[in-house]
């Protein structure tokens, strides 16, 4: 089963996280020390930013702007000055748009005069049922009082890498929540396209009886080295494994290799075949451990959970019918 699970992954997510590792690792160039309380006074600024914005606390967000700030609404193109007219600003927008997480990576803080500092990082607004969006955002903090407070922020939205989205759409009919269940276990997916759509996550579970026995995530990506899809699996027992796809028809065709936690190395040719939008099935074969073969995996039906979960209410009304027509009349024989 593990194989199986490990099948359907790739790489780019290395690579991503390793960008996403070496953005947050790299030291800054050394400050002077007697800016490095300032520079810290900025990202705690940021951080306070955060805090706020989570909480829908627009009088809190409002007070971190200078009295004579700038705000202009990236989307609209309306501008707001001063902190009163700003803190309406955020006020209609979190009465409009509800509740939202936000995170904040600031890649670098400039001081370029003693009560003027440049931050520059990247935003990402993720709210329910809506697609995160990202932003690079360069926020200008001038020095009042001791206290650093933002003047104005200009923001870009990120576009998704050139081609990721073309080549990863006709996989979009995956985004969702999918279910296999069989009299064994349960296996549960959810595909789901990260921000702006450069990548298609896979979350998995699989639960035995009552107990979940394996979780794992899957990056699929495109790559546009190799020109072809790829993808990158972990498993919560340390197993990993590499995917590379192709197309064929209606079925998609990934060769994984995969490294279990016990060190021993795996291969497996998986066929993924799209039925039609909630539907589709999966199989494996060639599949081998340390060079021993294994035994084919034939066929196995998924489908979307919402209706797995409306097969399950149908069985069980079902269930809960009263007797048949049959039994009825044998009932009312007996009694005469």
């Amino acid at each position: 089963m593990r194989l199986r699970l490990l099948a359907f992954a790739s790489p780019l997510l290395c690579l991503a996280l390793l960008a996403l590792c070496g953005r947050t690792a790299q030291a800054a160039p050394a400050a002077p020390a007697e800016s490095s309380t300032d520079e810290l006074a900025i990202r705690r600024a940021a951080h306070d930013y955060v805090k706020a914005f989570e909480k829908g606390d627009a009088k809190a967000l409002a007070a971190l702007w200078a009295p004579k700030a700038v705000y202009i609404n990236s989307e609209t193109g309306q501008k707001f000055e001063g902190r009163s007219a700003i803190e309406g600003a955020f006020r209609d927008m979190f009465k409009k748009s509800g509740s939202a997480k936000i995170k904040v990576s600031v890649q670098q803080v400039r001081l370029v005069a003693p009560t003027v500092g440049i931050e520059d990082g990247v935003a990402t607004v993720i709210r329910a049922d809506e697609e995160p969006s990202e932003s690079s955002y360069t926020a200008v903090y001038i020095k009042q009082d001791g206290k650093w407070l933002i003047d104005s922020v200009r923001e870009t939205e990120l576009p998704p890498p050139p081609g990721a989205t073309e080549h990863l759409e006709p996989l979009a009919w995956l985004i969702g929540k999918w279910v296999d269940q069989d009299d064994d276990a349960d296996i549960h997916s959810t595909y789901a396209w990260t921000a702006n759509k450069a990548f298609i996550t896979h979350a998995f579970t699989v639960r035995i009886g009552d107990q979940i026995n394996l979780r794992g995530m899957q990056i699929i990506a495109w790559d546009p080295a190799a020109k072809r899809i790829r993808s990158w699996a972990f498993d919560s027992t340390g197993g990993f494994a590499e995917g590379k796809w192709r197309q064929d028809g209606d079925r998609w065709i990934i060769q994984s290799d995969s490294t279990l936690a016990d060190g021993k190395k795996g291969s497996a040719v998986n066929v993924l075949k799209k039925v039609d939008d909630d539907h589709y099935t999966w199989k494996s074969s060639a599949r081998q451990i340390d060079g021993e073969m294994q035994p084919n995996i034939d066929e196995v039906p998924v489908v979307r959970e919402e209706l797995s979960d409306e097969a399950s209410s149908d069985k069980a009304a079902d269930s809960d019918k009263p007797a048949d027509s049959e039994t009825e009349s044998s009932d009312a024989d007996s009694s005469k």
